[in-house]
């Protein structure tokens, strides 16, 4: 009985350099370009440079299941293909998003057939796997087990919580990175030199950072920007420049005034914090969205956050540490688009809270006095741990009393050097829930807090 895929199909590689020209110039350029060894393959250093995991298994001439978890254009498909080429394995893909049991039924039968009449391997890849149910995802484990195919999937999302842990057990996790600017450039300067239709107009790039600021990390989506700005350019003029207005026309997208390693970026982070400081949360939302347009790292703004909860607010509000080490595990998890929703909560929340920063100054004067002198100060001897019997014996330990075992839980005691007046350092404000902790600090330190 005839089968839907041809011959050639059945034996071969779905290899674009086997298109013909004239076919060919209908690929979008993402494809035609798209690197067909792993050493023309841009970023991922760590699982393809030397001793890396993949390189090593393509060295060794096997490779084991895998999911690849990163970004949009980070070159999951693209690695996946390499290593069905480098190996010689008949490579068939899926999208889970349109893919059903049938399909997988489908691909396992012709695995089998691969196998038996032409020996070949047969590599299933499998976009978005995330997105397939779990029976589904049941449908691949005998494959798997059993050597008839060996599956890369490609996923988004945190596999951890999207692939069932049966199917994850039998797979190696291998997370790609977002392209730096500097690898997405190489990237399009490579299209530019060496696709025949880019060659073939001439094109002349004239503002490449607004492009790789456009990009942000995804090779793919700077390829498709540079394409749909071609495709803007009249006929038969050469060289094509393209320039900021020309990438504006085509992506509808203007160009932020925001430099990632400039002065502005440097302003802008400031006028954040200061509005959260300032308690005005629409102003940090403005500044936070200038941040995000302007392709800032998503981490990076979580990332102070979690500074500005304790620096800035500290026990005034103490869940406010909390919701920005939760807000910077969301954007770890989730990442833009999406992750800004995440960003916008923990940066209204944190201004909105009550401000204190008692506890930043209290660290900042502790240290001061340490570096004066005080670091060679030892505790006393009742402060210390006594783990040994000689050390019993020496007075390590003795005389010290147990708080618990006092009324309110509390003795009053020098927890100071001998040598060293007490002192405030942690001055709490009456501010939020400080207020409620100077009060108590005023009652069991009378001498210290005192007027």
């Amino acid at each position: 009985m005839p089968d839907e895929h041809s011959q050639s199909d059945l034996f071969g590689f779905s290899d674009p350099g086997r298109s013909s020209a004239k076919s060919n110039r209908f690929q979008p350029l993402a494809e035609r370009v798209r690197p067909r060894s792993i050493d023309e393959l841009f970023g991922q250093e760590h699982l393809v440079g030397p001793g890396g995991p993949v390189r090593s298994y393509l060295e060794q001439g096997r490779i084991p299941s895998m999911i690849f978890w990163g970004p949009p254009g980070s070159g999951k498909t693209t690695l996946a293909e390499i290593c069905a080429r480098s190996l010689n394995y008949r490579f068939e893909q899926l999208s889970a998003t349109d893919a059903g049991v049938k399909d997988v039924r489908r691909v396992l039968e012709l695995a089998q057939k691969s196998r038996s009449i032409d020996g070949r391997q047969m590599l299933l890849f499998i976009d978005e796997i995330h997105r397939f149910n779990k029976a589904q995802q049941d449908t691949l484990l005998h494959a798997i087990e059993q050597g008839l195919i060996v599956l890369i999937g490609a996923t988004t999302e945190n596999p951890s919580f999207e692939v069932n842990r049966a199917l994850l057990s039998r797979m190696q996790v291998y997370i790609l990175n977002p392209l730096s600017e500097a690898e997405v450039r190489r990237v399009v300067e490579r299209a530019i030199e060496s696709d025949p239709q880019l060659a073939a107009a001439g094109v002349e790039m004239r503002d490449m950072e607004f492009l790789l600021a456009y990009a942000a990390g995804d090779a793919r989506k700077a390829l498709n920007a540079l394409e749909a700005a071609l495709s803007l350019a009249p006929r038969g003029t050469a060289p094509v420049v393209i320039d900021r207005t020309r990438l504006e026309q085509a992506l509808q997208h203007r160009a932020p005034t925001y430099d990632k390693g400039g002065e502005a970026h440097y302003d802008t982070v400031s006028a954040f914090i200061k509005s959260m400081r300032g308690s005005d949360p629409d102003a940090a939302l403005f500044w936070m969205a200038k941040m995000i347009d302007g392709g800032e790292d998503p981490k990076f703004i979580a990332r102070r956050m979690v500074i500005f909860a304790s620096e800035d607010i500290g026990n005034a509000d103490p869940y406010a540490l909390t919701l920005a080490v939760s807000v910077f595990h969301a954007v770890e998890l989730i990442g833009l688009p999406e992750a800004r929703i995440n960003l916008a909560q923990g940066a209204t929340y944190l201004a909105s809270c009550p401000k204190s920063n008692a506890s930043y100054e209290g660290i900042n004067e502790a240290l001061s006095d340490v570096k004066k002198g005080a670091a060679n100060a030892v505790p006393p001897l009742y402060l210390r741990n006594a783990p040994t019997d000689l050390m019993k014996e020496i007075g390590y330990g003795k005389g010290y009393r147990y708080p618990h075992s006092y009324p309110g839980h509390f003795v009053e005691e020098h927890y100071f050097p001998e040598q060293m007046e007490p002192k405030a350092y942690y001055r709490p404000t009456g501010e939020g829930r400080e207020k409620f902790i100077r009060e108590r600090l005023e009652g069991l330190w009378k001498d210290r807090y005192g007027d």
